[in-house]
């Protein structure tokens, strides 16, 4: 489906929301020094930082082979990847080391290399110029195969503490190993709800199926910790000020997901990816209270739920129900009622009984996801709901309303949680 127009968030109107953002957060996406120095007050995971450099003369004070290899060497306030050297491993009894290219690299090169950092080479902002050494995140497993040679990292979109839009950025060779989509890295969009992968591009423009040169398939692919990887992402957002930015992870095999950096005016290629659009997300979030990264989590997998991750699901086999389905409703003391839906493709979103739903214990305040605005009843309350219908589990949000309570269905089910099913006047078995 094409992104309307009107969705889309331009470099004008992204001045809207990054304007938002305090004074005192934008020194985080300009300097990786201080990110990493305030994820560390606020235990959020980062590479391990080894050694910093900030002037000319330190590098007098440096011992390379005491470093811990694998690790990187970057300018602590570059952007687009510029200046990052990746250095994989070590040549025994010699003061050399092999990059992500398998090039070698000498101490004197490393020396050089960090003069040109503190010279300001590879540096976007500010005029005092630092260099960081520190810890390389490897590749997790499940993503390694996709990349050739570097790290693929997940970058996550926030807004108003709610992760609105994902992209997972994939090394390639032209992009000599780098996750970046300028030097023409793959990114993937990725569905929120599930951290399954949707749609592709090369490049910012170049939109693709399958990985170049093969053929698997750019969509189907699960990100690893994924409830964990949107939480760090807002608990970094919320620890820095920012209302808007973007969140770098890497996902490491044994410590899970690690923030990488923060940056206050993230790419807006990642639309493509997605195919869909970044404003039109933001205005669905905007106003909206979020008491904790946890809560605001669960408000963008409720809202951004792809209707792909259902595809996926669907594969399996469509199965078919009735126009009033018996629906099993999971309460919030693992209690559960078997009740008679009703299937309404007019509607979206699922609809609950508000008698129902209190005596499962579905309306907490610490389980409202947010308030919605209804023709007939004002403002009501959106919940997380589970339910199993034909033995396959949903985990979705449902409004909460009175109407029907003195119906005989307590669940209305709308489009969005209809994805792989067929609907039929006869409940087949």
């Amino acid at each position: 489906m094409p992104i309307k127009p009107s969705h889309i968030l331009g470099m004008n109107s992204r001045y809207r929301y990054t304007k938002l953002n305090p004074r005192s957060a934008r020194v985080y996406g300009f300097s990786k020094l201080k990110t990493k120095e305030l994820l560390k007050a606020h235990n959020i995971p980062t590479a391990t930082v080894y050694h910093v450099f900030s002037h000319l003369s330190d590098l007098e004070n440096i011992n390379w082979e005491t470093i811990p290899t694998p690790f990187v060497v970057k300018p602590a306030s570059g952007s687009a990847g510029k200046g990052i050297w990746i250095i994989k491993k070590k040549v025994a009894d010699q003061s050399v080391w092999l990059n992500q290219n398998k090039e070698p690299i000498t101490d004197d090169d490393l020396n050089l290399h960090v003069s040109n950092i503190l010279d300001g080479e590879f540096s976007t902002w500010g005029n005092q110029y630092q260099a960081i050494v520190e810890e390389m995140i490897p590749s997790h497993p499940v993503l390694a195969k996709y990349a050739y040679r570097g790290t693929p990292d997940v970058r996550v979109i926030v807004f108003n503490s709610v992760p609105v839009m994902v992209e997972l950025r994939i090394p390639t060779k032209e992009s000599q190993g780098k996750a970046n989509l300028d030097q023409g890295a793959i990114g993937l969009g990725v569905d929120i709800a599930t951290g399954i992968t949707t749609y592709g591009i090369r490049g910012k423009s170049e939109i693709i199926t399958h990985f170049p040169g093969t053929k698997k398939k750019v969509n189907g692919i699960r990100i690893p910790h994924w409830n964990q990887v949107l939480k760090i992402a807002v608990e970094a957002a919320n620890a820095a000020g920012y209302i808007f930015m973007g969140a770098d992870i890497f996902i490491h095999p044994e410590k899970g997901p690690m923030i990488v950096e923060l940056n206050g005016f993230p790419g807006l290629s990642i639309q493509l990816a997605n195919r869909a659009g970044l404003k039109k997300r933001i205005e669905r979030v905007e106003g909206i209270e979020v008491r904790n990264a946890e809560h605001g989590c669960k408000i963008g997998q409720a809202l951004f739920a792809e209707s792909f991750a259902d595809n996926i699901k669907a594969e399996e086999g469509l199965k078919i129900i009735s126009t009033k389905p018996q629906v099993t409703v999971m309460g919030d003391q693992k209690q559960h009622q078997v009740v008679t839906g009703m299937v309404n493709t007019g509607r979206f979103r699922s609809a609950i009984s508000e008698q129902l739903a209190e005596e499962l214990g579905l309306v907490d305040l610490e389980d409202l996801l947010w308030q919605q605005q209804e023709s007939s009843e004002g403002k009501v309350p959106v919940v997380p709901v589970t339910i199993k219908l034909k033995s396959q589990t949903i985990n979705t949000a449902m409004i909460v309303t009175h109407k029907l309570n003195r119906r005989s269905h307590k669940i209305e089910l709308g489009r969005k949680d209809l994805g792989g099913f067929l609907v039929g006047e006869i409940e087949k078995e």
